[in-house]
């Protein structure tokens, strides 16, 4: 723990850590509360689950872009220009009593509105910290983000029921303004200027390390959805006990990130911890009561933040700076594809067969997504004993004669 210990006290570490946590928060919430919300207006899970899907495309699509438009306006005005437009939609969803299709648009311009905060805060870490460092505050990241999946919900839950499902999402939406501002104004994130890339638009892409970070993060999410709207399904929204068992859920990958934050990162890591999510959630089908979820979600959990960490490492050590954005913009669109159709597969399995539809859609996913880091093993870095942080961008220099 130590090593966490040095991180946070190095200057701005901490402040910047929690001020992007709550400007992401809101998307801990999201998910769960249009579900909620959509299927009380419309009485179905499968049109809810066509509403999350809307909006994850439209995070799917904006992702890598708004991510390279900051190294061209900026981080700042980017910033403020999404988190503008998403509060607007998001609000409007709450608020405005529609059939299905407007709710879809509003959903897609939502997501299409996601504040890069993601991408953004990545993309500083290297200018904060040694690049033996990084590797620790990437697992402390994985880590804290957890705190959004493991009060998220529970937040969502209660307000949903005990006051109403759209207030969940106004919550959310004021989450959204206050975070983002916070996030906004921090020093650092004036201090650091993404140098313009002078690559085409998705040629990153194309480097092997990203591609796979891509893949399993696509399949890696898209179970995690489904997980999540299997224990909805299982318990309702009635009572409390589908945001206890969600938090249970994050409260294993928060342990396993701080735990694995000292283990070097070798050709065989992702594949591994994907493993540790995939039987976890394999387990958690055989048993669809409170205890039986929770037991077996807390195994699964362990190996979220983990995996996720070992994504952002090889992802950081493979490409240049101006192009890091860009590549953690794509990795969150592997994701958000990932969890619309995740969220997709499993409303319509869930409207067919029940709650145990939602978790045969998570282990095919999770399955997936053990098997291809394994035959991918040659794209995976070895990390061990290297510097984790990005390549310098580097240009020849004319030199008079």
């Amino acid at each position: 723990m130590s090593a966490y210990s040095n991180l946070l006290a190095t200057p701005g570490v901490g402040r910047i850590i929690t001020a992007q946590l709550v400007a992401r928060f809101p998307f801990g919430m999201l998910s769960l509360a249009f579900l909620l919300h959509v299927e009380q207006v419309t009485g179905s899970y499968g049109k809810a689950g066509l509403v999350l899907a809307a909006t994850s495309i439209g995070q799917a699509v904006a992702g890598p872009l708004t991510s390279r438009w900051m190294g061209v306006w900026g981080i700042r005005p980017v910033l403020i220009l999404t988190t503008t437009v998403c509060t607007i939609a998001g609000t409007s969803i709450a608020l405005v009593h529609a059939n299905l299709g407007v709710y879809v648009i509003l959903a897609i311009i939502c997501g299409l509105s996601t504040p890069p905060v993601q991408p953004a805060v990545r993309t500083i870490y290297p200018k904060m910290v040694n690049s033996k460092q990084l590797t620790p505050l990437f697992s402390l990241d994985a880590s804290a983000q957890e705190i959004i999946w493991v009060l998220g919900p529970v937040i969502t839950t209660f307000i949903a029921t005990q006051i109403g499902t759209q207030w969940g999402i106004l919550f959310a939406m004021t989450l959204l303004v206050g975070g983002g501002i916070w996030f906004i104004v921090l020093p650092e994130v004036g201090r650091v200027r993404i140098p313009r890339s002078k690559r085409k638009f998705g040629v990153v892409l194309r480097r092997p390390p990203v591609m796979l970070a891509t893949v399993v993060g696509f399949l890696l999410i898209g179970g995690v959805a489904a997980v999540e709207a299997g224990v909805v399904a299982t318990f309702g929204h009635d009572g409390i006990e589908a945001g206890l068992i969600l938090a249970i859920f994050s409260i294993g990958s928060l342990v396993g990130g701080l735990s694995s934050g000292g283990i070097p990162i070798g050709p065989w890591a992702l594949g591994r911890r994907m493993a540790v999510v995939f039987v976890g959630t394999a387990l958690a089908m055989f048993f669809l009561n409170f205890w039986g979820l929770a037991i077996t979600l807390l195994i699964a959990g362990m190996g979220i933040a983990p995996a996720l960490a070992v994504l952002f490492a090889i992802v950081s050590s493979s490409v240049k700076f101006s192009d890091t954005a860009e590549a953690y913009g794509w990795v969150g669109t592997g994701q958000l594809i990932g969890s619309a159709l995740g969220s997709a597969a499993a409303g319509f399995l869930i409207d067919h067969n029940g709650s145990q539809g939602a978790f045969w859609v998570a282990g095919a996913f999770l399955l997936l997504g053990t098997i291809v880091p394994l035959l991918g093993k040659r794209w995976h870095p070895d990390l061990r004993g290297r510097e984790v942080g990005p390549m310098p961008d580097t240009e020849p220099i004319r030199i008079p004669s």
